[in-house]
């Protein structure tokens, strides 16, 4: 007993190892005794944070600490409003991280609802129900259908048991139970058949088990400890910001100081080029900026729900346009989670069936060509067989009102599924679907062939019988393990003739079996024999005997239809999928084969594989594995922490609460919204409203999309505010006037950029958006000449705006109406080479690339600043407060002129440098195509 596993226990060694009594379970004292020492059966929480000091520590950010600043400045110059504004930008952002941090630290509180409130124990023989938090090692505890397991049992008997474990280790289909000792000492959660653990669910049959563990040291225990360990890592997009914010902050204190000193030296008075400075350096903090990016990720997350995604974290949405992995579940995810038959085989020739789901409509079709059910005795016998010997329900959901019926079924198209759904066992399911693609119902068999008898599943026989009234006398229906079955079995149903079943037969149907199991099929067979007159049915032995064979099933959970051009696509992004199962090494193989997962040179592993790796040498192998099945919650954490010391951008996909851990490390966590715990929904940053890979492929694809909008705008907002500067800065150096006084620079910042700014957000993305490979996730947001742009852009605008300036004021000396006349040339020229560059911004190329008009709300925007601006050049009470003056046709033309050379340069060049391109990609590649174009 040394050193043995639970599983490896018979019922003696467990008695002896746990001191409790086989049959009537422990004393009441020695129960009390034993809470005293281990402690309640309930999982403990983490003392988080407060609430006072969840909301305190959100305005430790740097970009915030930059937006304070520009508070402070505002409030010096006067500008109450603005500093209002900004205060309630900093506010809106806080109250926003303060709610996603609360919610998230709500992921144990909902494991802990997983665990049963009571319990049915044998105590000093006695059956009581107790508290299932009073549980402790060595009771003896009851189960039956509908339970769920109070803690971690070793069973010790079983009666036709199964219970639900999908939450836990991710088994597809109901796991079968037995009392016996497993030799085995190394075994995943999912092939320990004669243990059941906390937060699982009985399906069918009784149990009884002896309490191993409670509380936190139970598998459910293990993953709570899990979750409380694992850091939620932050997003790329607030790493970024924060880098911005830090070059914004230094950016704007040295041109405060540059330009105050160049005035006073200049011989300006002091006061009025501290508050040039200060303008200045107000014009070089968009303050804006986190209100934007708040606005174009909550429009996104509108646009996500739409395609069935659902955002719990704003900044995550960002985060997924940079995944270069997704981690993605089998069943139900890139699975319909149906099991489907697919294929028969009947008398030694194969029998394809078609249909998706549960929807009881298909075809037969044996090479290709139709089969007729009627006239194939070996198939209709077949499909009556597993209607009988059955004992799911398939219905489909009923309306009273017509109306409410159609839409729900459009709803369920819509979703990718049926109103159909089966009541019970879903391998059971499945055949009663292949029996009603026949055109045959349980309900009318039995009604022909009533149910005498029922010799249920046993999971060491591997069979249920039934027997049924017919013609007078009986007939007994079995179904079962192949391998099990034939053994059972003195005759085959062959070419619609019975014949002894020989040697060379049984042969070719373990040929066929192995056939179909090895295309991850699950493969069941059926006969049939007619009972005798006066013939004992008592038991198994006596039904299940000189039985005649008819042939064979193969089932599998089959994937959705979408999932294969997703796959495509996010091969042509580059990002790479990986299976991570709970399934079978076989099966997971041949679904990631059959939907272009698993590549030819790509490798699968096991659950097992990955236990014996140190992290250094899960670190080298984890970029060739694309496979992972049979793995525990621990494994799916720690290949998720291995892809993202690669350097990976992670997203995780989960439904059970074996995927919380992982799915709270990783980058961007997804949750299932119809199968998914509320645990792992909790832990999760987004979920699928529909289960569906190709809907996280579409999140993908608009998270892309966001993103480059954010950097859109920040392209346009730091090239204004560059131009702003450098007209100041210019004129400064070469002792000119202001060519702009403090309040028209804050203008153009906070009404003029603000609206062009916010439609950008909504732009519409670039047609080649998923042909890129992900962006990095160390990338600095002024990548991909970003930063070149908004330099050389901001030169112009500045320059340009200046000229107008000086052009205007001549060889005035600057003072009175004609200086007042040329700051509002050059305020005009600012404000319209802005709004011109604003639809530059739309496109990675130039803004030639681009429909003018496909953006209604950038064009709205930029009318609406026009009109801001007109008015106030020519409302009279707005002229004083301003400085502005009415321009003539003279002064707009040269307004026009200095406005449009900016984008009309940039734009030449950008022609020019396409071409130059295109015409070197041609040479080095010997042929036409164009390269795709540097994002």
């Amino acid at each position: 007993m040394e050193g043995k596993a639970w599983h490896q226990l018979t019922e003696d060694e467990l008695a002896k190892s746990l001191a409790t009594d086989i049959k009537g379970g422990i004393a009441p004292e020695e129960a009390e005794r034993r809470l005293n020492e281990h402690g309640p059966n309930e999982l403990a929480e983490r003392q988080g944070e407060s609430p006072i000091k969840l909301f305190i520590n959100q305005f430790k950010d740097f970009m915030v600490l930059v937006l304070v600043g520009a508070t402070v400045v505002s409030g010096l110059l006067g500008e109450m409003l603005d500093a209002l504004t900004i205060i309630a930008i900093i506010l809106i952002n806080g109250v926003l991280g303060f709610l996603q941090e609360y919610r998230a630290e709500r992921s144990l509180k909902a494991l802990k609802e997983l665990s049963a409130p009571s319990a049915k124990v044998m105590r000093n023989g006695a059956l009581v129900i107790v508290p299932a938090k009073e549980l402790v090692p060595g009771d003896l505890v009851l189960l039956e259908s509908g339970d769920r397991v109070p803690a971690d049992l070793r069973l010790i008997e079983s009666n036709q048991c199964t219970i639900e474990e999908a939450a836990l280790t991710g088994e597809s289909v109901p796991v079968a139970k037995h009392a016996a000792a497993i030799g085995s000492p190394e075994l995943a959660l999912g092939d320990r058949k004669n243990c059941a653990y906390l937060g699982t669910m009985v399906t069918r049959g009784t149990a009884k088990g002896i309490v191993i563990k409670t509380g936190m040291a139970t598998e459910m225990g293990h993953i709570a400890n899990l979750i409380q360990q694992t850091e939620e890592s932050e997003t790329p997009l607030q790493r970024r910001l924060e880098q911005l914010g830090k070059i914004l902050i230094v950016l704007a204190l040295a041109l405060t100081v540059v330009v105050v000193l160049a005035g006073v030296l200049h011989g300006q008075p002091i006061y009025d080029m501290f508050l040039a400075g200060v303008s200045l350096a107000v014009a070089a903090i968009p303050e804006g900026l986190p209100a934007i990016v708040t606005i174009a990720l909550a429009l996104g997350v509108q646009r996500m729900i739409k395609r069935r995604a659902i955002v719990r974290k704003l900044p995550s949405v960002e985060t997924l346009g940079c995944a270069s992995v997704i981690c993605s579940d089998k069943t139900g995810t890139l699975t319909q989670n149906k099991m489907t038959v697919t294929r028969l085989w009947i008398g030694g020739r194969q029998v394809d069936v078609s249909g998706e789901g549960y929807e009881p409509t298909g075809q037969f079709l044996s090479g290709g060509k139709p089969v007729e059910v009627k006239g194939d005795a070996g198939l209709r016998r077949l499909t009556q067989i597993a209607a009988l010997c059955n004992n799911a329900e398939l219905a489909t959901e009923e309306r009273s009102d017509e109306a409410k019926r159609k839409k729900a079924a459009k709803e369920a198209e819509a979703a990718g599924s049926t109103p159909w759904n089966v009541k019970g066992d879903p391998t059971e399911g499945a055949l009663l679907v292949l029996a009603g693609k026949s055109g045959v119902s349980r309900s009318s068999l039995e009604a022909l062939y009533p149910r005498v008898k029922e010799f249920p599943f046993d999971a060491e026989r591997k069979r249920m019988s039934v027997m049924v009234a017919h013609q007078g006398g009986n007939l007994i229906c079995t179904k079962g393990a192949p391998d099990m079955l034939i053994e059972r079995c003195s005759y085959v149903l062959w070419d619609g003739n019975v014949v002894p079943f020989t040697g060379t037969l049984r042969t070719k149907v373990l040929q066929a079996n192995e056939a179909m199991a090895s295309d991850a099929l699950r493969v069941l067979g059926f006969a049939y024999r007619d009972v005798r007159a006066h013939e004992q049915c008592d038991n198994e032995d006596q039904a299940e005997n000189g039985l005649i064979f008819i042939g064979l099933a193969g089932m599998i959970d089959p994937p959705r239809r979408e999932v294969f051009e997703a796959i495509v696509k996010c091969r042509q992004a580059g990002i790479k999928t990986v299976m991570i199962t709970g399934d079978h090494r076989t099966t997971a193989e041949a679904i990631a084969r059959t939907i272009g997962i698993l590549p030819k040179d790509g490798k699968a592993m096991s659950g097992a594989d990955v236990g014996l790796m140190t992290d250094e040498q899960l670190d080298k192998t984890s970029d060739d594995v694309y496979v992972y099945a049979r793995v525990s919650p621990e494994h799916k954490l720690r290949i998720v922490q291995s892809l993202q010391r690669q350097g990976h951008v992670v997203a995780m996909t989960g439904d059970g609460v074996n995927d919380a851990p992982a799915v709270k490390a990783a980058d961007i966590g997804i949750a299932m919204g119809i199968t998914g715990t509320d645990v792992t929904k909790e832990a999760s940053s987004l979920v699928l409203a529909d289960d569906n890979f190709a809907s996280i492929v579409a999140a993908v694809e608009e998270g892309r999309g966001i993103y480059e909008n954010i950097r859109k705008f920040i392209r346009y907002l730091l090239a204004s505010n560059v131009g702003e500067i450098l007209t100041m800065f210019l004129a400064m150096m070469a002792g000119l006037p202001l060519p702009l006084i403090p309040i028209q620079i804050l203008w153009v910042n906070l009404v003029t950029d603000g609206l062009p700014a916010m439609a950008l957000g909504v732009d519409q993305a670039e047609s080649d958006l998923m042909r890129h490979k992900p962006r990095s996730a160390k990338e600095n947001i002024f990548a991909r000449r970003l930063g070149w742009k908004i330099i050389s852009r901001g030169v112009l605008i500045g320059v340009c705006t200046l000229a107008a300036f000086v052009l205007t004021l001549g060889g005035m000396s600057g003072d009175g109406a004609q200086l007042v006349h040329a700051q509002t040339v050059a305020f005009a020229t600012l404000v319209l080479a802005q709004l011109i560059h604003v639809f530059d911004c739309r496109s990675s190329r130039s803004i030639f690339h681009r429909r003018f008009f496909e953006n209604k709300f950038l064009v709205l925007a930029v009318l609406s600043s026009l009109l801001l601006m007109l008015a106030v050049l020519y409302v009279e009470p707005l002229q004083p407060i301003f400085k502005t003056v009415p321009l003539s046709l003279r002064d707009w033309a040269l307004v026009f002129v200095a406005a449009g050379i900016p984008t009309f340069l940039m734009g030449i060049g950008s022609v020019w440098g396409s071409s130059r391109r295109r015409r070197k990609s041609g040479r080095i590649s010997y042929g036409n195509a164009a390269r795709p174009a540097v994002r």
